[in-house]
């Protein structure tokens, strides 16, 4: 078992690379990850039930204990993300299938990976646990709406379809995680280690499927999609930092609210755009899988290295002050 645990430690740890990596080769080698389309909706099921395995009393206490502080992360989320989608895919030239995906995208809930990036950022770690579990259970009613809202006009959209498969793939799976963890409490805990690893090959095995099977497309219109996404995941960082600052944050919580709405649920984008769109519309979220992967590691080091900066400065003033 420990060696299992020390294999699913380097998983998690390397998932950037892992993502990376199989994006390239199911580029390079379609043939080899379409066979796992049809697998995609248990798949994501499985990471879900996993988070709810992983979810404590303590995350849904740190609601109660600083409401406002999750409600600005929540509203952030699922305001900006929608909004910076829609307007970056009505400014520039992206067929309907690539708008309506980069919004579906922007309407999902937070993802887990904004939880260790905000770890590593020496940012409030606890308010990112807590966005991201509500944002997910309110998910299966925001998503569809938003979805509605803001894609509508380019196809067609059946928000109670939508519901149903969110409460399928993302809300029964988090509830069965809760009540196993609930019936087995501590004999769980062996397995919850293995987490990442089974993480990281459901989340590998979902972008290789969709980069795969739309690897033509990809090709043709590769480098709009990824200027979009890349856009949308930066302006979502400095707006969730915007935020944080506008309701005079401390540094901690605005790492946390940055990172938390930057960073999206891109599997559930995926899956949504899979079954209820079309494979092209999925591209953005898995290409989006990708990239926030590589940019997250990034932001929390710059904010990890300003915090250091603060607090080097800090002592250097209270030694000024003794002298």
């Amino acid at each position: 078992m420990k060696t299992l645990e020390k294999v699913s430690h380097f998983a998690g740890s390397t998932f950037a690379i892992w993502v990376l990596l199989f994006a390239i080769l199911s580029f390079i080698f379609p043939a080899g990850f379409t066979w796992i389309a049809p697998y995609i909706v248990p798949l994501l099921g499985i990471i879900m039930f996993g988070m709810g395995l992983t979810l404590s009393k303590k995350d849904f206490q740190e609601v109660f204990k600083r409401p406002k502080d999750v409600a600005i992360g929540v509203a952030g989320q699922f305001i900006f993300m929608p909004l910076i989608a829609f307007f970056l895919v009505s400014v520039l030239p992206v067929s309907t299938e690539v708008a309506v995906g980069v919004i579906l995208v922007g309407c999902c809930p937070g993802g887990t990976s904004s939880n260790v990036m905000t770890y590593l950022s020496k940012g409030d770690t606890a308010l990112s646990v807590s966005i991201t579990a509500v944002s997910t259970l309110l998910a299966p009613f925001l998503t569809p709406a938003l979805i509605l809202l803001f894609a509508s006009q380019w196809l067609p959209v059946s928000a109670g379809a939508l519901f149903l498969s969110i409460v399928k793939i993302v809300l029964i799976p988090i509830l069965l995680g809760l009540l196993v963890k609930a019936m087995l409490g501590n004999k769980i805990e062996s397995g919850v280690k293995a987490l990442p690893l089974v993480s990281v090959i459901a989340i590998v095995a979902i972008v290789g499927a969709v980069i795969g099977a739309n690897q033509a497309k990809i090709a043709e219109t590769g480098v709009v999609i990824f200027a979009i996404v890349i856009l949308h995941n930066l302006i979502g960082y400095l707006a969730g930092y915007g935020l944080g600052k506008l309701f005079k944050m401390d540094p901690a919580k605005k790492r946390a609210v940055s990172i938390e709405i930057g960073m999206q649920n891109s599997g559930l984008g995926a899956t949504l755009a899979s079954v209820h769109f079309s494979p092209l519309a999925a591209v953005p979220s898995a290409i989006f899988s990708v990239w926030h992967n590589i940019s997250g590691p990034i932001v929390a080091t710059i904010f990890r290295k300003q915090k250091e900066k603060d607090e080097l400065k800090t002592d250097k003033s209270r030694v000024t002050r003794v002298s």
